[in-house]
């Protein structure tokens, strides 16, 4: 296989475990937010969230000097993260494929927290909820079913774009940030942990 297919490849648990093992082990970033991270991550590994990411991302490339594997719940956020970066001229990116959810079915080591609910849960639970609650107010009040419709609408716009508004603003909540992930902090562990 040669070199620019290595770079770009998606890697599943167990080549992440290889690697992990290996001499030069990659830099694990993990895309998902604070409060996500901070309930389940992989032992090792940056809380580095999507938007801080693709905003500081000329910043963050002069600290990621080797191989760099991006991590979220299930692949899709860091499949964004890796375009973000590649776009600004980092290679040797690879994303777990399955995200965090297939490292913890395959039995591989992670470091718990305190349990919450994730981001895409917390969709379901927001955006259910508004069509329930509109759809009931409608047979009262005509026109308020509408606003169900709209959040469908934006949950087809979320799924054709693989981005999720709702999720974005959820994110921002105080039950998902955690502890605050500043660049600041993020680049002074990569240079702290520099081989």
């Amino acid at each position: 296989m040669d070199s620019s297919a290595r770079r770009t490849e998606n890697l599943g648990p167990a080549g992440l475990g290889e690697l992990m093992r290996g001499e030069n082990a990659p830099r694990l970033l993990d895309v998902r937010s604070p409060g996500e991270f901070q309930t389940v991550h992989i032992p090792g590994s940056y809380n580095v969230p999507l938007d801080t990411l693709r905003e500081h991302r000329a910043e963050l490339l002069h600290h990621l000097d080797h191989e760099v594997v991006l991590i979220c719940r299930s692949g899709n956020r860091a499949a964004q993260a890796r375009k973000a970066l590649a776009e600004a001229g980092l290679e040797n990116l690879r994303v777990l494929e399955g995200g965090i959810l297939a490292w913890e079915a395959a039995g591989r080591s992670v470091v718990r927290g305190k349990p919450r609910w994730d981001l895409e849960r917390q969709v379901r639970l927001v955006a259910g909820s508004l069509v329930l609650v509109t759809g009931l107010v409608g047979l009262v009040v005509p026109g308020a079913h509408l606003i169900g419709t709209a959040v469908g609408a934006g949950l087809v716009f979320a799924a054709v774009s693989n981005t999720c508004a709702m999720g974005m603003m959820l994110s921002k909540l105080p039950y998902n940030r955690g502890p605050r992930t500043d660049i600041k902090t993020v680049i002074a562990s990569l240079t702290d942990d520099r081989p």
